[in-house]
Formats: C-alpha cells, sequence, structure tokens
C-alpha cells in the first residue's frame, strides 16, 4: 500500500510540475495548507480522501478516480462471485 501510495504522490507532483503549477498556488486552489499538499505528494497514508480528489480536480484528473475500484475490472471477485452460482442440473 506505501508504495502505491508513494507513487500516487510522486505521480501527482510531476502533473503538478508539468502544469506548471508552484506547490503555494496549488495548494492555495485545492484549498489546504502547504504541509497537507507536500503530505499529499509523498504518499501519506494519513492524507484524507478528499483532498486526494481535490488535488485530481485541480490537475484536471479527476476521471480517473471514479474507475478505481470499477466492479467490471474486478477479476476476483468476478471469478468469486462465479464459484458461487448454482449449478443447473439438466434432466
Amino acid at each position: 500500500m506505501q508504495k502505491a501510495l508513494k507513487k500516487l504522490g510522486a505521480d501527482l507532483r510531476m502533473a503538478r510540475k508539468r502544469r506548471p503549477i508552484k506547490a503555494a498556488t496549488m495548494a492555495e486552489r485545492m484549498g489546504v495548507s502547504a504541509p497537507t499538499l507536500r503530505k499529499i505528494e509523498n504518499g501519506d497514508p494519513t492524507v484524507q480522501l478528499g483532498h486526494l480528489a481535490q488535488a485530481l480536480f485541480v490537475l484536471q484528473m479527476l476521471d480517473g478516480l471514479s474507475d478505481l475500484a470499477a466492479t467490471e475490472n474486478d477479476e476476483i471477485g468476478q471469478m468469486l462471485e462465479e464459484e458461487r452460482l448454482p449449478q443447473r442440473v439438466r434432466n
């Protein structure tokens, strides 16, 4: 989990720099403090999901958030669900 959060933070930092948006400006647009933005970009697991969503919104990257746990991409869940389906018996 920590590795994934660190990558997400690094990716957000890179997206901010590519735009180019200074950290202070980004924090202001998000409505958070500079230390909170720093936590997000460092992959701190204590950051609120809403703050991550706000960062994605400011960077115009929010579309991907709704697909993170999309049921159509849940291969394990689909497999387990299929295993529980009753087997048809034909006479």
